[in-house]
């Protein structure tokens, strides 16, 4: 069991203060969704967990060890992050994407083992890439690539996820697949994954967790059912929108 828990940071950028005594706590086998309004922290925190912000009070800790303490490539192999943009300059092809997520376990010449090789082609079929593998990243859809980029943390083989609004510029089919596919992992492999998102009806219908932020703090953190009710959303996101269920899950539609 993989554990990764905020417990009271305060953390920010220069004098301003962006988390305010946050706690979130996130486990093997399941999908928390970072939802919140724009500059509530979600994207503040989501970096504080994989290590690459300090927080200026409080702490992080990976199955009990201070993320800050670790080393850095120790720490490269077992948190992967999928920002929100990736940009190369450079037209790799998808197995060479890929293949980046394999540069914390490369030995002293940078010479890729067998298992690298066989690390990157099982991140490949996992999400349904191989037939890609030698295309080009600036030839492929904006679900391709998003896929890719995600394949590059597979290939990680990483205990922890971190997605940073992975479905960014992707139509509402590849965000659903996408998403599907991450949960699926998530559960097949007991991967600790966390994802900030702005879409609250993919959140309720995808994540097992909800964590909501709002001026810095996690002030509520549970499944979709008991997270997204009409005085929350009403208080976090503002008027204009309404709270229904189907199948025992919550939808969020705006207010006509």
């Amino acid at each position: 069991m993989t554990t990764l828990v905020a417990s009271a940071v305060t953390a920010g950028y220069g004098s301003r203060a962006v988390l305010r005594g946050c706690d979130l706590a996130l486990r093997s086998g399941e999908v928390v969704a970072i939802i919140g309004p724009n500059g509530a922290g979600k994207s503040t925190l989501l970096r504080c967990l994989a290590g690459l912000l300090r927080p200026t009070s409080g702490s992080v800790l990976l199955d009990g060890d201070p993320i800050a303490a670790l080393p850095r490539g120790r720490l490269a192999r077992r948190v992967a992050v999928v920002p929100q943009v990736f940009e190369t300059l450079f037209p790799f092809t998808v197995r060479e994407i890929a293949g980046l997520g394999r540069v914390s376990w490369l030995g002293p010449l940078g010479t890729r083992s067998p298992a690298d090789l066989a690390a990157v082609e099982r991140a490949l079929a996992a999400l349904e890439l191989s037939p890609f593998a030698e295309r080009r990243i600036d030839q492929l859809s904006g679900g391709e690539r998003q896929r890719a980029v995600l394949a590059m943390a597979l290939a990680q083989e990483a205990d922890v996820l971190l997605l940073d609004e992975p479905t960014v510029h992707l139509d509402p089919g590849h965000q659903r697949a996408l998403l599907a596919r991450v949960r699926e992992l998530a559960h097949e492999r007991g991967l600790v994954v966390a994802a900030v998102l702005h879409d609250l009806n993919l959140a309720a219908a995808l994540a097992d967790r909800i964590a909501v932020v709002r001026d810095g703090r996690v002030v509520r953190d549970g499944p979709p059912a008991a997270v997204l009710d009409g005085p929350l959303v009403a208080e976090v996101f503002g008027p204009g929108l309404v709270v229904g269920s189907r199948d025992g899950l919550p939808f969020v539609l705006p207010d006509r």
